[in-house]
């Protein structure tokens, strides 16, 4: 037995499981949040009970030694030394990693010369990286990266129609984004259909507050709707998803924006809260369709046709499809926007959906079409940590 953990960190969290591998039981799980700012918060899950405590967390090398004080404080492990390997989600790996990496010298460089394609993540990722290297010398690392799963696509799938050399001399491309969780829901829904992944095309929409959608033919990413960064694609809960680069300018020249504002508005400012004025909370804009607000329907109606839109072009460049996989948060969860969705394309793909069984699964693995569907569909959580796990484990021979 192994005991690995499993860190997911942003520019202001960390987030963790601690498992007992190879059973991949989940000894504690926990996060802390509000790194930086001047009062920080920490929960860890103790004999199932969440623990939190709000205090400063000037940055993640406070965070990772508190998470590794409070380990042995509440007796979930005696010792450091019972961890035998930690593995790090990478948000952008880039071309360089076409799988998770074994963490040394040069897989440090390549990760930060990545930084400028994902800089409010890849720096916290080595920043995190460190201060657990720091804290437990004597162990392995591995990098397990967002981008790997989606380097299986060919040129005429991650290519940009722009002048080549942008390609060749500064990395411009779809890389994509969520590739551990396509992954994951992808083997896992294979399992439930008793079916070998590897013969099987499926269409997997990681659907939360960022989102993609992801072709997979026999196992393999063969289109993602996320692009260069996580900015491209479908509508999400602050980022705007695909627009026509125009706009872009036109709102420049016409406001006096700057290309960080433009950035800043794209990413935080878009999405389901710049059309409904509300949040970039589903829950909150169903709510204000519930109350008759004009602006909210029309944010979910945008969300339902940009989701419909990609899923019927995936389905025709896979050519045919076992199943439909939701996941995420609001994949899981929204019963509301999942009904749009699959009534959006159940009569062009065939699909026979038992909607009184969708309104009522909320973040558990269930099949939700009916057996005369030309397609399955699924809910199934995702568990990116448990994807990080089985690779630290692997990698490092534990």
């Amino acid at each position: 037995m192994s005991k690995v953990i499993s860190v997911n960190s942003g520019s202001s969290s960390l987030k963790f499981q601690l498992f007992d591998m190879p059973s991949e039981t989940v000894l504690t799980s926990g996060q802390a949040e509000r790194i930086g700012l001047p009062m920080g918060a920490f929960t860890i899950k103790v004999n199932g009970e969440k623990i939190t405590t709000e205090l400063p967390l000037p940055d993640h090398k406070t965070a990772v030694e508190l998470l590794l004080k409070k380990l042995i404080e509440h007796g979930i492990v005696k010792s450091l030394d019972e961890i035998q390997g930690a593995g790090h989600r990478i948000v952008q790996g880039g071309a360089y990693f076409d799988q998770s990496a074994v963490v040394d010298e040069d897989v440090v460089a390549k990760v930060d010369e990545l930084c400028e394609l994902a800089p409010l993540h890849n720096p916290a990722h080595l920043v995190c990286y460190r201060a657990f290297k720091e804290a437990l010398p004597n162990i392995g690392h591995v990098f397990v990266f967002d981008t790997a799963f989606h380097q299986t696509m060919e040129p005429e799938s991650y290519l940009f129609p722009v002048p080549y050399e942008w390609y060749t001399e500064h990395k411009i491309r779809r890389y994509g984004a969520h590739g551990t969780s396509h992954q994951y829901v992808n083997r896992r829904t294979a399992e439930l259909m008793g079916e070998d992944y590897t013969k099987l095309n499926m269409i997997t929409c990681h659907l939360g507050n960022g989102a993609s959608i992801t072709a997979i033919k026999n196992g393999k990413c063969i289109n993602t709707s996320m692009g260069l960064t996580p900015l491209g694609g479908i509508m999400m809960g602050t980022r705007s998803g695909d627009i026509d680069p125009t706009v872009v300018f036109y709102i420049m020249k016409k406001l006096g924006y700057t290309p960080e504002d433009m950035d800043t508005i794209l990413n935080k400012k878009s999405g389901m809260l710049g059309i409904s004025g509300i949040s970039s909370d589903a829950r909150d804009v169903q709510a204000a369709v519930d109350a008759g607000d004009e602006r909210a329907k029309i944010t979910v109606d945008l969300y339902r046709n940009r989701v419909v839109n990609v899923i019927g072009g995936y389905f025709l460049e896979l050519g045919h499809v076992d199943a439909i996989v939701f996941t995420a948060g609001l994949g899981e969860n929204d019963t509301h926007m999942r009904e749009r969705i699959l009534k959006g394309i159940e009569e062009g793909l065939g699909l026979s959906i038992d909607y009184e069984l969708n309104a009522q699964i909320h973040g558990k693995e269930c099949l939700i079409s009916k057996p005369d569907s030309k397609i399955k569909v699924y809910i199934v959580p995702t568990n990116e940590e448990v994807m990080i796990a089985r690779d630290t484990c692997r990698l490092l021979g534990l």
